[in-house]
């Protein structure tokens, strides 16, 4: 087996990787402690809305996503009761890890919310002279 790669053992649910708790679910990543006080249950639960978070089953009847119209509010959508705390596939990229396993904050440029390729203050000092004439 490939030390590199995890891999899903799908009659344990557990998975073999370089290093990681074996017994973590595929989306989990191993915190430090002071990330797990009080983050709320590992298990999977059943939000306000029927739908059970954690379970790795996407599609459900109970889901607005399930029963959505041209008059759903996206709203409806928003919100902690839709991630898991310690399942969610955001977990698993490189900042969040940096952050929740090895305690390394993002940096305080706000970089990794940036658009490199995209100036969304472009033409602000423009915009602002013609507000004032």
């Amino acid at each position: 087996m490939d030390n590199n790669r995890d891999e899903l053992h799908s009659d344990s649910g557990t998975r073999e990787t370089g290093g990681e708790d074996a017994t973590l679910d595929p989306f989990e990543i191993n915190f430090l402690p002071q990330f797990t006080e009080g983050r709320g249950p590992r298990e999977p639960f059943v939000n306000e809305f029927g739908v059970t978070i954690g379970d790795h089953i996407y599609e459900s009847p109970e889901s607005p996503l399930s029963q959505w119209t041209e008059e759903t509010d996206p709203f409806i959508m928003a919100g902690d009761q839709w991630v898991h705390p310690f399942k969610d596939i955001g977990f698993r990229t490189a900042e969040n890890r940096d952050l929740f396993e090895k305690g390394i904050a993002p940096s305080d440029q706000g970089e990794r919310f940036m658009h490199r390729d995209k100036n969304s203050a472009y033409n602000l000092e423009d915009d602002e002279g013609d507000r004032e004439q």
